[in-house]
């Protein structure tokens, strides 16, 4: 199919990743790196992903202060207009407006989808039907649309979607509830009723209902960022940004649309799809080898091994023996050895205690 003219990107590449550490660090975190030895970064195949689908140039990067050069290092050709840096971390509902009103500026009818860098998408095709249709209903309805997919576990570290009513769209539901990070048990009973789907964290609307929905959902907002679109100086444009922009309040764009919107929409979408937001859903999510082991791009000898996750720099090689359940992760001057299990916790854990012991540095 042909690529419209007003459809456009916003990429979100601000997150620290520190779940995933050591290989995700707060100086050089997971987008920024070829986790799967793919030889493309998370954020680049992102963004070539997209552009397949929509023109390239109407693609925009929302990050922060500490990682635009690492954007402008992986994206040489997205220019700084295209870059939008928050003065502070305020998490990805206000950037998203950001950039939604710097789009506004340039197409009054676009049609956005928004999406992390730092997901794995199985499936192209299926992946680029779906968000064209997406995009297609939201620039027919002024609605916010999530995308979801069909659990196929009972996953304790994802977002769980509720359909309700199907819209005159088939696959399009209204949003019934959303529960974040429930514990393994409703998990399963949510799998198991067939009413929920994944959370994705990508979103579609047209620019014209997003600043309405930003003013309705983001109530105690002190300015509003919709006035940028009037301020023809682009140095005007920043200086209002980074006088008003630390006042605003931290709200992610999954509490934003799923939470706060009384009017939320999601579709069923048929592509293959995981978070590489924690070890263990990385091991769920990928090809295991006989003994149920996932070695992400290592050079590795292992066994009488199982249930493990390993990954090791380029250059290292790893002998391990009598292992099960665990994670084997090392980056340059860090390495972990731990339980599985839902490690979030106990990794961020970690991270806190390696800061205050050993430095920053090692975070």
């Amino acid at each position: 199919m042909e690529k419209q003219l007003n459809d456009y990107c916003i990429i979100l590449a601000g997150g620290k990743g520190r779940r995933l550490w050591p290989s995700s660090r707060t100086s050089h975190p997971k987008q920024f790196t070829d986790f799967f030895g793919t030889g493309k970064t998370l954020l680049q195949t992102t963004f070539d992903r997209m552009a397949e689908i929509l023109p390239a140039e109407n693609i925009y990067i929302c990050t922060t202060r500490d990682y635009k050069h690492l954007v402008k290092e992986q994206l040489p050709h997205v220019g700084d207009e295209r870059i939008m840096v928050e003065p502070v971390n305020r998490n990805t509902a206000p950037s998203v407006a950001l950039a939604g009103v710097t789009i506004h500026k340039r197409c009054e009818d676009a049609r956005i989808v928004v999406v992390p860098s730092d997901q794995l998408i199985i499936g192209e095709e299926a992946f680029r039907k779906n968000v064209e249709d997406g995009l297609r209903f939201v620039g027919e309805n002024d609605i916010v649309l999530s995308m979801g997919i069909k659990p196929s576990r009972p996953e304790p570290g994802y977002g769980y979607i509720q359909m309700g009513e199907e819209s005159m769209f088939a696959g399009i539901y209204k949003v019934q509830s959303f529960t974040e990070k429930p514990e393994r048990e409703f998990a399963t009973l949510f799998m198991e009723s067939g009413e929920f789907l994944w959370n994705t964290g990508m979103f579609l609307m047209n620019v014209g209902h997003m600043r309405e929905f930003f003013q309705k959902v983001i109530r105690d907002m002190p300015f509003r960022l919709s006035d940028i679109k009037n301020i023809a100086s682009k140095e005007e444009a920043e200086d209002y940004v980074n006088k008003y922009y630390p006042a605003y309040p931290n709200v992610s764009m999954d509490n934003a649309a799923l939470e706060r919107n009384e009017e939320g929409y999601v579709m069923r979408c048929d592509f293959g799809w995981a978070d590489l937001g924690t070890w263990h859903g990385i091991f769920e999510a990928m090809q295991k080898t006989e003994d149920e082991n996932v070695v992400i791009d290592s050079e590795v000898i292992m066994e009488n091994c199982s249930n493990n996750i390993v990954k090791l720099p380029k250059g290292h090689v790893g002998v391990i023996n009598g292992l099960d359940g665990y994670i084997v992760a090392e980056q340059g001057d860090v390495l972990l050895i731990c339980k599985k299990g839902d490690s979030s916790a106990l990794i961020r854990k970690y991270v806190n205690e390696v800061g205050i012991r050993y430095g920053e540095e090692y975070t």
